[in-house]
């Protein structure tokens, strides 16, 4: 049985693909009301399955008529590669940002869930026993390399 936070994210899904241009508003405690659960365990899903690394943009406005709108981003495989690549210029990669990228590129059928969790094996913190910052730099250096193996296709 999947939890909570996977059927809510599967609904919001089903909703993007159902909409004519990518995007969806939602109210979250319509949708707390709708599933039975707290607020935070809305926000919980946006937060963590609709990131800008698997490739949504999430915006919020506060307030009685308030709203939570999901786009998808529109981005071919190549973009998205490369626009993670210049975002792990940055010296320091976390685990969930990590996590967040490649189950972004799974859901866009960049990576097979087999690539997916291999990867994601290779990143955690339980494999790269090493000290913090460290490890978060060893981390960026990792994916860098893989999403570098992955821009330059199958014929290398």
């Amino acid at each position: 049985m999947r939890n909570i936070s996977d059927v809510i994210e599967h609904h919001l899904k089903k909703f993007l693909s159902d909409s004519n241009d990518g995007k969806i508003e939602i109210r979250r405690n319509d949708l707390a009301d709708h599933f039975q659960c707290a607020p935070s365990q809305i926000n919980y899903v946006i937060t963590t399955r609709f990131s800008l690394a698997r490739g949504y943009i999430v915006e919020s406005k506060r307030g009685g008529g308030g709203y939570i709108r999901i786009s998808r981003l529109d981005l071919s495989a190549q973009q998205r590669l490369q626009q993670a690549i210049e975002q792990l210029f940055q010296a320091q990669v976390s685990q969930m940002w990590a996590e967040n990228l490649i189950d972004g590129f799974v859901d866009c059928e960049l990576l097979t869930v087999r690539e997916g969790r291999m990867m994601t094996a290779a990143l955690k913190r339980d494999t790269l026993m090493v000290p913090l910052p460290f490890r978060d730099e060893l981390r960026a250096r990792l994916l860098r390399a893989m999403l570098h193996s992955l821009l330059r296709g199958d014929d290398r």
